[in-house]
């Protein structure tokens, strides 16, 4: 196995990752941003309440793409193990 293959799997896994994990961080950023904007328009700085409509928001993304996120991780680990007898 030479590098250019390494390189190969290395890139395809992290374009895998940032597919997967972008709609729960793009979710919690934006709501992040709301819930600190209403904070400061309101002036109450309480905790929980950054913490709470992250983690419904995220809760609800993860059930709603759950499905998807769990297919694309399937076929990147499909095409890794099928191509084992090209890296070889």
């Amino acid at each position: 196995m030479d590098e250019a293959v390494v390189i190969e799997i290395v890139t395809s896994a992290m374009w895998t990752a940032a597919k997967v994990g972008a709609p729960i961080l793009l979710t919690a950023m934006g709501v992040g941003i709301f819930i600190g904007l209403f904070q400061s328009i309101t002036q109450v700085q309480e905790q929980t309440l950054a913490f709470v409509p992250k983690f419904i928001a995220v809760g609800l993304v993860i059930v709603v793409s759950g499905n998807w996120m769990m297919q694309e991780l399937i076929a990147f680990t499909r095409d890794v193990i099928l191509r084992i007898p090209q890296y070889l």
